[in-house]
C-alpha cells in the first residue's frame, strides 16, 4: 500500500487515502500556513508524483517518506505558478513510476517538487550561495523544468542565483546510482542585465572532473560525458565573462542518462 495525507502545522492529520499501484487523494479545503502534504510507499522505489495540479507531474526516488511543505508568503511563491496551492480543491497523486520509462533515457535531474522544505524525494539540488536566500533564486529553479531565461522576475522567470559569488557550487543528489551521458546548462539570458559564464567544472561522485567553455547564449550547451553509477555532481568554479554586469545566472541543468541497471531490482518499479 502506497498513502498521501496531509498534516496542519500541529502534525494533526487533516485528509488522507491510500492504494496499490496509485493513490489520489482530493483536498477540500483552502491550505493554511504550516500545512504538509506526505508520501509514504510501501517500499523504497520510483514513484510519479504531483503534488500541485498546476506543476507537471514528476518522477522521483522516495526511500520511505517524502514530505512537501506547502509554500507561503510572496517571497516563498514567486517561482511557483500565481495560480499555484491557492484553490479551494486540491488534486494530490501518486503512483509507481512505469519501468520502461524509468529505463529509458532522460533528464535524471528534472524535480518541479524539490526545494527547502521538500524531504524524502530525489532528484534534490542544494547551493552553497542562492540571492538573498529568496526562492526567486533558490537551487531548486535550475531543476524544474522550467526554460524561460529572458528575464529575472518574477515566475516562470526563477533561476539560481549566486549573489555575485565567484565561489558558487551547485549540487545534484540523484538518490541511486545513474548513468550519465550529457549535461546540458541553459544560462539565464536577460542580456544585458546579466552577465554569464564563459567557463565551469563539474565534480562527480566518481571523484572525476570535466571542466568546459561556455558561450553568451539562450539556448541549451551540452557537455558530452561518459559515467557511470553517479550518485551526485557538483557545478563549481564558475568563471565569469569580463562585462559590466555582475549577474551570471542558472535557469536549467540537465543531466542525461538511465537509472543504472545494477540498481534497477523488480521490487523497485
Amino acid at each position: 500500500m502506497m498513502k498521501l495525507y496531509v498534516t496542519d502545522k500541529k502534525g494533526s492529520i487533516l485528509c488522507e487515502h491510500t492504494g496499490e499501484e496509485n493513490v489520489t487523494l482530493v483536498y477540500k479545503n483552502k491550505y493554511k500556513k504550516g500545512d504538509v502534504l506526505h508520501f509514504v510507499p510501501e517500499k523504497a522505489g520510483l514513484y510519479e508524483v504531483c503534488f500541485e495540479d498546476t506543476i507537471a507531474p514528476s518522477i522521483v526516488y522516495v526511500e520511505s517518506h517524502a514530505s512537501f511543505t506547502i509554500p507561503f508568503g510572496l517571497m516563498n511563491r514567486v517561482c511557483y505558478s500565481p495560480r499555484a496551492f491557492k484553490s479551494l480543491q486540491h488534486l494530490i497523486t501518486a503512483k509507481e513510476a512505469n519501468p520502461e520509462f524509468v529505463r529509458a533515457r532522460r533528464n535524471l535531474a528534472l524535480n518541479p517538487f524539490d526545494g527547502h522544505n521538500t524531504s524524502g524525494m530525489y532528484p534534490h539540488a542544494s547551493a552553497n550561495v542562492e540571492t538573498r536566500n529568496e526562492s526567486l533564486f533558490a537551487a531548486r529553479n535550475a531543476i524544474d523544468g522550467i526554460f524561460a531565461n529572458n528575464a529575472h522576475y518574477p515566475y516562470p522567470f526563477q533561476s539560481w542565483g549566486i549573489n555575485k559569488d565567484p565561489k558558487a557550487e551547485l549540487t545534484i543528489e540523484f538518490g541511486l546510482p545513474v548513468n550519465l551521458d550529457c549535461i546540458a546548462l541553459t544560462l539565464r539570458a536577460d542580456y544585458p542585465h546579466d552577465s554569464y559564464w564563459v567557463k565551469a567544472t563539474l565534480e562527480f561522485s566518481d571523484g572525476s572532473k570535466e571542466v568546459f567553455p561556455l558561450e553568451k547564449l539562450a539556448t541549451p550547451q551540452h557537455i558530452h560525458i561518459d559515467k557511470k553509477d553517479i550518485t551526485w555532481l557538483v557545478l563549481k568554479e564558475l568563471m565569469k565573462a569580463e562585462d559590466e554586469s555582475p549577474f551570471p545566472a542558472l535557469t536549467q541543468i540537465e543531466a542525461f542518462g538511465k537509472i543504472s541497471e545494477s540498481t534497477i531490482k523488480k521490487d523497485m518499479v
